[in-house]
């Protein structure tokens, strides 16, 4: 009895601990995206979203060619945009990832639906880049930046340096990036 008693506790045991450690497959942490860390190589994308889409699209601009990786989930969402650190090498890691999916968040909450207040009350701002259309806001501790239109914006606001504090708490986000480069 004991014995039965003592494999049905290691049973139990295992059983659970394995449950742990299967990462959310939306959590958005200091260097990973769900299954993604610093480290993914472009290869292994299929076998990390075998449920899902992975599609390369090779494009040529004024600025030379790059591959544009998305992530559509199998009701044909886009999930995801990665940049490779090099481009055309499968074997290259990513760089940079454009959170499109809501249901990615951090442990905090914040994600591509937060607000600007969402920022302020869970991270340390980094720096505020202030450009022609967008402020780009740096949140170091998640390798995160988010920009925000200027179409947001106040009409008052309009300064070379704006500061945290000039910008609307409601005002959302336009897009959420995390950076690995």
């Amino acid at each position: 009895m004991k014995n039965l008693v003592l494999r049905l506790s290691v049973l139990s045991l295992l059983f659970f601990s394995c449950q742990k450690e299967r990462a959310d497959p939306f959590l958005i942490g200091d260097s990973s995206v769900g299954p993604l860390t610093k480290k993914t190589q472009i290869r292994q994308l299929d076998s990390l979203y075998p449920n899902d889409s992975v599609v390369i699209k090779k494009t040529t601009g004024v600025f030379g060619s790059e591959n544009e990786i998305f992530i559509y989930d199998k009701n044909g969402s886009k999930l995801l945009r990665l940049d490779p650190v090099q481009n055309f090498d499968s074997t290259s890691a990513i760089g940079n990832i454009q959170i499109i999916d809501p249901r990615f968040k951090t442990k905090e909450g914040f994600g591509p639906e937060s607000t600007f207040k969402d920022i302020v009350a869970n991270y340390h701002i980094s720096r505020i880049e202030n450009t022609l259309n967008a402020l780009v806001i740096f949140i170091d501790e998640i390798n995160a930046y988010v920009t925000i239109d200027k179409k947001e914006l106040p009409n008052d606001i309009n300064a070379d340096e704006i500061t945290a504090a000039q910008i609307p708490p409601n005002t959302e986000i336009t897009y959420f990036w995390i950076g690995w480069q």
